[in-house]
């Protein structure tokens, strides 16, 4: 089962840059491939995940704060529609955030932020380590998905269903790939 590892505060403003597709290649045993400049990454072929994670960190030129997710709590998100099928309005962008470990369990959702006045983040609900809404695109938005990690007691990184949906994409064409061909 591929694995999907997610980076969270790289090439932001400059700071911790570097290249993931140069990673993803460096990763090639793995399987990797390489989604866009955030750090996203799909690794098809993880092996024992302690021992892959371990390497991973030694290649990376920083620390960083990683979180991961089985291809199955993708698919199976995506198979859950949580979005619907209408598009978002103009200027709401569906999101998930992706919790580096095991988050709080009990919060009572969807939650608006700020609480009060006009939402800028809207979380709609989570399952296993992925937390996903819609939200505004305004100057303000980014510390409000910062709020994720509180409300859910652990580090979270975020990316937009569009990144998710090119993560599915790899998934599916691997998973057609494998299939028998029929005579």
């Amino acid at each position: 089962m591929a694995l999907i590892v997610f980076f969270r505060g790289i090439n932001v403003g400059g700071h911790r840059a570097f290249r993931p597709s140069v990673l993803a290649k460096e990763l090639g045993a793995y399987g990797a491939v390489n989604v866009g400049a955030a750090g996203t990454l799909v690794i098809r072929k993880p092996g024992l995940r302690p021992k892959f994670l371990a390497e991973l960190r030694r290649k990376l030129p920083f620390e960083a704060t990683i979180a991961c997710c089985d291809s199955r709590d993708l698919l199976q998100l995506e198979m859950d529609n949580p979005f619907g099928t209408e598009p978002p309005p103009a200027g709401v962008v569906r999101f998930v955030s992706i919790l580096s470990q095991t988050g709080r369990r009990g919060v009572s959702l969807p939650i608006a932020l700020p609480e009060a006045g006009e939402w800028l983040v809207r979380i709609i609900g989570s399952k296993n380590r992925l937390v996903y809404g819609v939200y505004r695109r305004h100057m303000k938005t980014i510390g409000c998905l910062g709020r994720i990690d509180t409300l859910f007691g652990t580090p979270a990184t975020t990316r937009s269903w569009n990144t998710i949906l090119s993560v599915l994409r790899i998934l599916k064409s691997d998973e057609r790939a494998s299939l028998p061909i029929a005579d």
